[in-house]
């Protein structure tokens, strides 16, 4: 099977892409693929643990646990984190946190890199 690595940049709020994003990543982990998934630019907002679900409001906690526990390795920009006010003790249990290079190093050694979002 192949490495997928996506790219998350857009926001949260209604935002479609960020669904996609996630829901392609399952998609990806059921079929036997190697996922890894990195979040930048607001995105980073979705790893903040304990956040209240709505209706129509992702924040897609529960979908990046059920990723985690199936392998799927998960990377968040710190520095984009940290300028949002969250802290890696607010973080999701077993999200990383690292600079762009964990990104490009995951783009260098995949089959194929979806970049999702971004102006």
């Amino acid at each position: 099977m192949g490495v997928l690595t996506i790219g998350v940049f857009p926001g949260l709020v209604g935002n479609m892409a960020y669904d996609f994003a996630l829901k392609l990543a399952d998609a990806a982990v059921k079929k036997g693929h190697k996922v890894n998934i990195w979040f930048s630019g607001n995105a980073v907002a979705s790893v903040k643990a304990n956040q209240k679900h709505l209706k129509d409001y992702s924040t897609g906690e529960q979908y990046l646990k059920s990723l985690l526990e199936r392998g799927v390795e998960i990377c968040t920009c710190e520095a984009c984190n940290l300028a949002r006010g969250i802290h890696r003790q607010d973080a999701i249990e077993g999200v990383q946190w690292n600079a762009m290079h964990w990104y490009l190093a995951k783009i260098f050694e995949a089959d194929r890199v979806l970049h999702i979002g971004g102006e």
